[in-house]
């Protein structure tokens, strides 16, 4: 018989990995439509220990990891990627369907299920001054991103729908309040500087290219943390202190 407990670990003060690995499952669990009451009669784990996985207190033994990523349709060692660090894009979700009016539905209730649970992990952020904050506001702020594109591709091929609408606010809210606390940071990086002084002025990424003397491509990389010449990061650089 197959043994469906799950969890080798389970501590007191989240482990922001977990939180982020567990959130993902979560959403990818509800994207296929696969019910906790199926996992536990599948003996691939009972509802508790995965109620406390998708929240984020405790870690699945390797092989449970191993049948959860199956059914999810993941390759081999994501849960183990994505507590890591990796972007929850580079595990391949599938697309919504353009014909199922309940997968809209069902990616909109997995995205803001998912922004809540990102919640907890914003929550326990240290404080400014850590040197572990920005690095950890940064990973959340990149999952955060993906977030938003699922529910932003699915309002592309789909009708949108109120609760698709109340997913995208979700994010994007979530993402506007991170980005603007994490700009305050002695660490913050270019693109949260960058987002701050943006939003703080009023300006459209075009406004802000024109202003910087850049191209849009070169703000939208640098606000998602992706890699811009060196030229245009000392644009930048001069247009944040410019406009604060």
């Amino acid at each position: 018989m197959t043994d469906p407990e799950s969890t080798e670990q389970s501590t007191e003060a989240l482990d922001q990995g977990m939180v982020r690995a567990g959130a993902a499952a979560a959403a990818r669990r509800r994207e296929l439509d696969i019910s906790q009451r199926s996992l536990a009669a599948e003996g691939i784990i009972n509802a508790g220990a995965l109620i406390a996985f998708e929240k984020g207190r405790s870690w699945p033994r390797e092989r449970t990891r191993a049948k959860l990523e199956e059914v999810l349709r993941w390759p081999p060692g994501t849960i183990a990627r994505i507590r890591e660090g990796d972007s929850i894009a580079t595990q391949r979700p599938a697309e919504p369907s353009a014909h199922n009016g309940n997968d809209t539905s069902l990616i909109a209730q997995a995205v803001v299920t998912a922004v809540n649970t990102f919640g907890t992990a914003v929550e326990s952020l240290p404080p400014l001054d850590d040197p572990d904050f920005t690095p950890r506001a940064t990973r959340i702020l990149a999952d955060l991103r993906q977030l938003e594109a699922v529910a932003a591709r699915a309002a592309r091929i789909s009708k949108v729908s109120p609760a698709l609408i109340k997913a995208l606010s979700a994010v994007r809210t979530r993402y506007d309040e991170l980005m603007l606390r994490a700009a305050r940071a002695p660490r913050a990086t270019v693109g949260q500087r960058l987002y701050a002084a943006r939003r703080g002025a009023n300006l459209t990424i075009l406004e802000t290219a024109q202003a910087a003397g850049v191209s849009e491509q070169d703000i939208i990389g640098a606000e998602a943390e992706q890699p811009v010449s060196a030229a245009a990061v000392r644009e930048i650089e001069s247009l944040i202190e410019q406009l604060n």
